[in-house]
């Protein structure tokens, strides 16, 4: 059982130590079915070993903000949420095709060394990815599920999960169908809100609360809490994706260059740039062969013109404004301070 102060750490080793038996016992019964599949098992386990849990504690703390104890099973369940987590980044990774993740090859490059003999190495090596990341949602609902919380309190937050699916996968067909059209700030935030603030805050919290039996009005706190924070979160993760070190992000720095893809830092950086800047960057963006020195150029046109200034002051105001509404929420002391930590979690961050 844990304290009623928070303790980051001590919640992040008891998330990892569910996530873990889940997964390794999971991998196991999957490769029963034919040793060929142990690559592909072990790829299940790697997706869920890093993390910070930030969604198994948005869930954990929508819960507790309700006046419910802590459990074990409440565990269970917050923990489902990084297994949502997993599955989105092995898309995500694909979809992206990009190299690393965790300072580790990503499911779909790994997978490549597997398939040696396969007429279309590259494509089988996407697929199995894509069945990693497929099997990884399913599982997420069976952890989920099995859980031990009531099935009462479980009927009524399972409706959550479809809204989850819904507007994750909408957000991700939105970046696929806008990645290289004229970058627009409007439409970058709807990615952003869609794609990740969305399942990172909002539905964790509302998903703990529902199941907690919490009010109407609190949850919408929750959401005017929620969306806000997410998005800065997104907005965190961009600026660490361009002028982050990739030591500690764990990721490649010339990504969302290379991909052209619609991220706010992009669109603020096209909405206030003139026809010289375009120019520069027209030549660059997209461009699979991008070197560091492109990507530095890019880097001095977007500082030259203050953007990575101004998206810091959009997650500022984000922040502000998630912390404006979890102080108008009648919720009790611990859970206010562990929100109010996590917001900080969320978005002051090297990686």
């Amino acid at each position: 059982m844990a304290p009623e102060r928070w303790e980051p750490a001590a919640f992040k080793a008891r998330v990892d130590q569910v996530l873990c038996h889940f997964v390794a016992q999971e991998a196991e019964r999957f490769a029963a079915v034919d040793p060929v599949l142990g690559p592909v098992a072990d790829e299940l386990e790697a997706a869920v070993a890093d993390g910070k849990r930030l969604r198994a504690a948005f869930c954990y703390w929508g819960w507790r903000a309700v006046g419910q104890p802590d459990s074990d099973a409440l565990v269970r369940a917050a923990a489902s949420m990084e297994l949502v987590h997993a599955a989105a980044v092995v898309h995500d990774d694909l979809i992206d095709d990009s190299p690393l993740r965790h300072g580790r090859p990503t499911a779909h490059r790994a997978l490549r060394a597997t398939v040696p003999e396969h007429p279309r190495v590259v494509a089988a090596a996407r697929s199995l990815a894509m069945l990693v990341g497929d099997l990884l949602m399913a599982l997420a609902g069976q952890l989920f599920a099995t859980s031990g919380l009531p099935a009462a309190y479980l009927a009524r937050a399972r409706p959550l999960w479809s809204a989850l699916a819904r507007e994750l996968i909408a957000g991700e067909c939105l970046e696929i169908l806008l990645t290289g059209t004229a970058p627009d700030t409007s439409a970058s935030l709807k990615v952003i809100r869609y794609k990740t603030a969305k399942y990172t805050v909002e539905q964790p919290l509302l998903i703990g609360g529902t199941l907690a039996g919490a009010s109407g009005r609190l949850r919408e706190g929750y959401s005017a809490y929620g969306l806000p924070l997410g998005e800065a979160f997104q907005l965190r993760d961009d600026l660490l994706g361009l002028f982050g070190d990739p030591d500690r992000t764990g990721k490649a720095d010339v990504d969302d260059v290379r991909g052209h893809r619609p991220t706010a830092l992009l669109a603020e950086t096209w909405r206030v740039s003139g026809e010289d800047e375009r120019e520069r960057l027209r030549a660059l963006l997209g461009r699979s062969d991008l070197d560091r020195d492109g990507l530095d150029a890019v880097r001095r046109v977007m500082r030259g013109l203050g953007s990575p200034d101004r998206v810091e002051s959009m997650i500022t105001a984000r922040v502000e404004e998630a912390l404006d509404a979890l102080h108008e929420l009648d919720v009790p002391a611990p859970a206010a301070d562990a929100l109010t930590a996590l917001a900080h979690a969320a978005t002051i961050r090297p990686s």
